[in-house]
């Protein structure tokens, strides 16, 4: 518990330094905030997991085979924590590379220059790469397009929001967030190839790293 807490404070202090604001941040709440992004976690696997499988599970519901839809339940609630604690480790790599890119670059324009090379570039490599690896024949390359522009336009929306939450500042490394730091994370899935296992990790990848994005500073402030 001891370094859960370091970690979260250390998450505080480069939050800060991402927003522009005093080190000094109130730590009261934290373990709530970490408990919340487990929950998102959770819920949103769960959602996207039952989704998924419906045809398959719907006679449980029918049914009401009480104790096999918890089994299946308890299991997405498990894989969801999972998913949220690789999205709080991909949103604590992304705070640290903020601030040391800050800091070797000495120019925040310089470095939104490269956050946006690098957020086309995955974006492409979403379509492009995996129709390389995975296309068949007589599969067009848009087929592999309409995940990477969905994350993009989610992306643009959760950094647009951020943007008005804080400052104009903040739009571009929060883009960078929820598209190379989201693509990052969802590589297992990515690498696996599995349509299931791609929207099953991807929906509350994007969902925690958003909640993180956009609430880290109301429970850091309580």
């Amino acid at each position: 518990m001891i370094h859960l807490f370091g970690i979260i404070h250390n998450k505080i202090s480069l939050f800060a330094i991402f927003e522009g604001m005093n080190k000094e941040m109130k730590s009261r709440g934290l373990v709530r905030f970490f408990f919340s992004i487990l929950a998102v976690g959770a819920l949103i696997t769960s959602i996207v997991g039952f989704a998924l499988k419906w045809g398959e599970y719907r006679g449980l519901f029918l049914t009401f085979e009480a104790g096999q839809i918890f089994s299946v339940l308890f299991w997405f609630i498990g894989v969801g924590m999972i998913f949220s604690v690789i999205s709080q480790m991909g949103f604590f790599v992304f705070l640290t590379v903020h601030r040391f890119a800050l800091e070797i670059l000495r120019s925040s324009s310089l470095w939104n220059l490269l956050q946006l090379f690098f957020i086309l570039f995955v974006a492409f490599d979403l379509m492009y790469v995996r129709f390389l690896f995975f296309g068949e024949s007589g599969e067009s390359l848009a087929g592999y397009a309409w995940l990477p522009v969905f994350l993009l336009i989610f992306g643009v929306i959760t950094a647009y929001i951020k943007q008005k939450q804080s400052s104009k500042k903040t739009f571009v490394s929060s883009l960078f967030l929820m598209v190379v730091i989201t693509a990052l994370e969802w590589f297992p899935a990515l690498r696996v190839n599995d349509e299931d296992w791609l929207y099953l990790m991807l929906f509350p990848l994007m969902a925690c790293n958003a909640f993180q994005l956009l609430m880290l500073p109301k429970f850091a402030a309580k």
